[in-house]
């Protein structure tokens, strides 16, 4: 199939991802500078306030990591604190319905993964269109119709 994207292909939440990193940056700066700035504090009471910053930041990164890499081999869901790799046959269905926060894939385990790399937030036809590519994907590597 033509419509098919390129393998490996990554689908993330680009500017969710932006605004994410962005705030990360000046929350760990702007702490930072008013550690500096503040007289009264001790080194101790600054480093307090530098690692405060930098918990802060880290918490937004791991925010941002999520992604939903698709190879040769299957699908790489990297949620915010997992990391599962998927055969394609392990793919039942992607789902994005109405109202979903990100998207859902089913399996043939009868679980469901959530793979908030695909997330109708602030880019909603962006991942409208990553959906469809996704299940593009997984219905062209699938074999036929399971039992």
């Amino acid at each position: 199939m033509s419509d098919l994207p390129d393998l490996p292909v990554t689908f993330r939440p680009g500017r969710t991802r932006a605004v994410l990193l962005s705030a990360a940056v000046a929350i760990f700066v702007t702490i930072t500078v008013i550690a500096l700035l503040l007289e009264k504090l001790g080194p101790g009471e600054r480093l307090s306030f530098v690692f405060t910053a930098a918990l802060l930041a880290g918490v937004l990164a791991l925010l941002a990591r999520v992604k939903v890499v698709a190879d040769q081999s299957g699908v790489t869901v990297v949620n915010i604190a997992s990391r599962r790799h998927l055969d394609w046959a392990e793919i039942v269905q992607v789902n994005l319905r109405p109202g979903d926060p990100w998207v859902f894939l089913n399996l043939t385990d009868g679980t469901s993964l959530p793979a908030l790399g695909i997330q109708p937030g602030i880019a909603k036809q962006q991942a409208i269109a990553d959906a469809r590519a996704l299940r593009a994907l997984v219905e062209a590597r699938t074999p036929g119709d399971l039992p």
